[in-house]
């Protein structure tokens, strides 16, 4: 009976020259091209390299073992026999190592696998659980999982998910689990329905997760293992950022939320990786802190299984730029877990889950209480012993994390007396842009304290920061020029320091040609305090830099305002740039940024406005463009330096009235 369905379906399989999915929509209109490309959100690498071929031919050339003959008589006796002698057969199959590639070729080189396929569309329950079972140990190899896919072989693993019989429906989930590490394995679970199905697998009792699994019965550890399988096969379809809205739609959420308050790790690993992948999506995140995961995430963190932990702490890397999920994190007792992780040596050769662990604290401690708690656990000392780690992620998060707890003077002084410095100065010379850009975050805030200024001196800090002007990388010019910013204004004799370094200001007057807001933001602050030196702004004079800045004068970005508007009151002084920069028609744009709602903004830009009205034409261009009452708002504010700006802007314009004025009046009297 099975050889005829056997051999007659093999030859209907046989005469398919496309390779599509047998039950998907649109079979015959796409091919596997098309699929892969509308599925490119994933990072599956599609076919083995020359390298794996060769290996495997090397392992073909090797001694063939007698089990290869053995595994090749079973499986003819299974394309030959009828119903009895193949499920004796498949049976005879799982008692040899089927993890093995030599016994995995034996199968695929005889034409096992479409033999397998086959027995899927049987009605034996037997047999179908049977060729499963054999599947769920050979399709480890990435080629078997391929062939599977070509031969069709996911609608059928999908419909047996229908079935009532929870065995089967753990081995076809254990399957899919391993052939759906093969992107278009994804897509096809897809289009096929099977998410839905795979989703109401792990939907459990609690009692049941609760419960050691020496104390339950044979029916509960049935659909314990059905569970597990299930978790697996989502773990692995959560590639697809298509699946995870898939996934979600069909209800998941909750359902992870239950499997994590489970005490059986094996069940909990693969959700918790589920979760880590979700977790990168912004709904996910939400429905993660909505649904009161955080907690249960947290107490895993304690675990002894290191991959729960990492799957734990990358979850949490993830969700923690949330501010909400911050505060969650502390409350449930985090940070105190994920610092243990960093500071234990015998981790740190584990790189995803010091990757993990450091990014958790590195999102943490944007919220100004989680540092306070981080500062009770000595963090800023266990992150600087990280500074001499060789992965690139774990650097960028380390760094990150300091740069974000030197934003407060203790741990300034915590970092410069651990000897960090050092070792981040010489971090600049790496090539890596996220680890870049944090190192100049953190070295911008040290650079706020003199004596930690005196060791970045002594470094030559300075010069590297300034080379980081030249990266490819906008987000790194930008925060290197905002890190220039502290080292001129508090450096020993910063005027000598700024020209001893060759094509210092052109480099950063030629930033100014940049088209993102950022960068132009960041350079006119760093122009700002180089400006602050007259011999400095003699040389930005000569280089045009007036010029630039006129450009820039009709942006609406509030913070290129702020700062542009301060290199203008810094250039505005020198020689005769007011009067070139009323002529350049700098004066009215200007006057406009007293419009905005940021206080910010109405300091630097009054602070302008008060240079700028030292040319007395520029000053009947403020009063024509309606500047008075604006001036006169601001004399009442709380800031002193908004207040001086302003009433001395407005002093100036008085004087040219008063002037203008008794010129009148001399007129009449003569």
């Amino acid at each position: 009976m099975i050889q005829a369905t056997n051999s007659g379906q093999s030859q209907n399989r046989n005469r398919k020259s496309r390779e599509q999915c047998g039950s998907c929509p649109n079979r015959f209109s796409k091919d596997k091209r098309q699929v892969v490309a509308e599925d490119s959100d994933t990072t599956e690498e599609e076919s083995s390299t020359d390298e794996e071929d060769r290996w495997k031919e090397v392992a073909r050339a090797a001694e063939i073992p007698a089990d290869y003959y053995n595994i090749q008589k079973l499986v003819k006796y299974i394309k030959a026999g009828n119903q009895t002698a193949t499920i004796v057969s498949l049976c005879c199959l799982k008692d040899y190592d089927l993890s093995t590639q030599i016994n995995q070729f034996a199968i695929s080189d005889i034409g096992g696998l479409d033999i397998l396929v086959n027995i899927l569309e049987c009605s034996d329950t037997k047999c179908c659980l049977g060729a499963l079972t054999v599947l769920s140990d050979i399709t480890l190899n990435i080629d078997i999982r391929k062939t599977i896919v070509d031969l069709d072989g996911i609608p059928l693993i999908v419909d047996i998910l229908n079935s009532s019989m929870k065995d089967l429906k753990t081995m076809a989930a254990e399957t899919l689990a391993n052939v759906c590490k093969v992107r278009l394995a994804r897509k096809y679970v897809r289009t096929c329905g099977g998410i839905p199905k795979l989703v109401d697998l792990i939907d459990i009792k609690l009692s049941i997760l609760k419960t050691p699994r020496d104390q339950l019965n044979a029916d509960e550890l049935e659909s314990l293992d059905m569970t597990r399988a299930g978790a697996r096969a989502l773990w692995t379809l959560a590639d697809s950022k298509h699946n995870m809205e898939q996934m979600r739609k069909s209800g998941i959420v909750p359902l992870m939320a239950q499997l994590l308050k489970s005490c059986h790790i094996d069940v909990v690993i693969p959700i918790m990786g589920t979760v880590r992948k979700c977790s990168s999506e912004p709904k996910f995140q939400l429905a993660i802190t909505t649904e009161g995961m955080i907690p249960d995430i947290v107490s895993h963190l304690s675990s002894e299984n290191t991959e729960l932990k990492m799957e734990g702490s990358t979850a949490l890397y993830k969700c923690a730029s949330d501010a909400n999920t911050r505060e969650l994190v502390r409350e449930a007792g985090g940070l105190e877990p994920l610092v243990t992780i960093i500071k234990d040596k015998n981790l740190r050769d584990n790189k995803p889950l010091l990757r993990g662990a450091t990014g958790a604290i590195w999102m943490s401690a944007v919220t100004d209480a989680n540092v306070k708690v981080l500062d009770q656990l000595r963090t800023v000392n266990h992150l600087v012993a990280l500074l001499n780690d060789e992965c690139d992620e774990v650097l960028t998060n380390v760094t990150g994390a300091l740069s974000e707890c030197v934003r407060f003077q203790s741990n300034r002084e915590q970092l410069r007396q651990a000897g960090g410095l050092p070792s981040m100065v010489a971090l600049l010379n790496s090539s890596h842009g996220p680890l870049l850009e944090n190192l100049a975050k953190a070295l911008k805030e040290c650079a706020e304290d003199p004596d930690s200024m005196r060791i970045l001196e002594d470094l030559d800090a300075v010069r590297l920061i300034w080379s980081l002007l030249k990266n490819n990388s906008t987000r790194v010019q930008a925060h290197a020029a905002y890190a220039i910013c502290p080292c001129v204004r508090n450096a020993n004799d910063s005027a000598e320091l700024v020209r001893s370094l060759v094509g210092a200001m052109e480099l950063v007057v030629g930033l100014l040609k940049s088209k993102d807001i950022m960068v132009l933001s960041a350079v006119c602050a760093a122009i700002a305090t180089i400006a602050q030196d007259q011999t400095n702004l003699a040389i930005l004079t000569d280089l045009r830099v007036i010029y630039k800045l006129a450009d820039l004068v009709q942006t609406t970005d509030d913070l290129l305002r702020m700062n542009l508007a301060a290199a203008v009151a810094a250039c505005a002084c020198f020689g005769n740039n007011t009067e070139e920069l009323g002529r350049l028609r700098t004066v009215t744009p200007i006057v406009t940024y007293m419009t905005s709602d940021n206080p910010m903004v109405h300091r630097s830009t009054a602070m302008a406005l008060e240079k700028l009205s030292m040319d007395p034409q520029n000053c009947i261009t403020m009063h024509q463009s309606g500047v008075v009452p604006f001036l006169l708002e601001c004399i009442g504010s709380t800031n002193k330096e908004l207040q001086l700006a302003a009433a001395g802007c407005l002093r100036n314009i008085r004087e040219l009235a008063l002037r203008a004025e008794e010129y009148l009046l001399k007129i009449d009297d003569d």
